[in-house]
């Protein structure tokens, strides 16, 4: 068996879990989250912890028992605590400020750049150099974080550019540096 897949999932007291037609439904605090099973897959429910099961051995069972484990574990921890990232907008004169639902951003670009916030997401810019994203589903909250930093990814020569909080970015010796030696 998957040694991710046979572990038990602990249910928060705040948390109710509904198992219906292939269809679990999280519910918690801070919102709902639903989940469509495949197949092959079951979930047992026994005093506040869930099993996930698999009907047999063949490689695709095997990976999607992790799988949906590793997803319910995220979804669990979505409607109780939530999920955040933080990006960090580094150059001059580049900023970034919310205005209504979208999240306009000055980038060096010959026009200012717009994203619109999705359903489900919160986007704060407490300051002008910072995003945090804040959202119950993990995937999403992920997504959305990575398209904002594809706008202008992080070059390796100054810096500049979107980047998560803490990343570090390899920065390149420049030409004149280079056949200076």
């Amino acid at each position: 068996m998957s040694r991710l897949g046979k572990k038990p999932i602990a249910v928060p007291k705040e948390v109710k879990v509904n198992i219906a037609n292939g269809i679990v439904l999280v519910e918690g605090p801070k919102g709902k989250l639903d989940l469509k099973l495949p197949q092959r897959i079951s979930i047992e429910s026994k005093d506040d912890t869930l099993f996930v099961k698999r009907a047999s051995d063949i490689k695709t069972d095997k990976s999607l028992h992790g799988l949906i484990r590793a997803l319910l574990v995220n979804m669990i921890k979505g409607v109780t605590e939530g999920y955040t990232k933080e990006l960090e907008i580094i150059g001059v004169g580049f900023r970034a400020q919310i205005q209504g639902n979208n999240l306009n951003m000055q980038l060096g670009f010959s026009h200012p750049v717009s994203v619109s916030i999705p359903a489900g997401i919160k986007i704060e810019a407490p300051k002008q150099t910072q995003i945090i994203i804040r959202g119950i589903d993990k995937e999403k909250v992920g997504k959305i974080a990575s398209e904002i930093r594809a706008i202008y990814p992080p070059e390796p020569y100054k810096g500049k550019g979107i980047r998560y909080a803490g990343e570090h970015v390899k920065k390149k010796v420049g030409k004149a540096q280079a056949t200076a030696k």
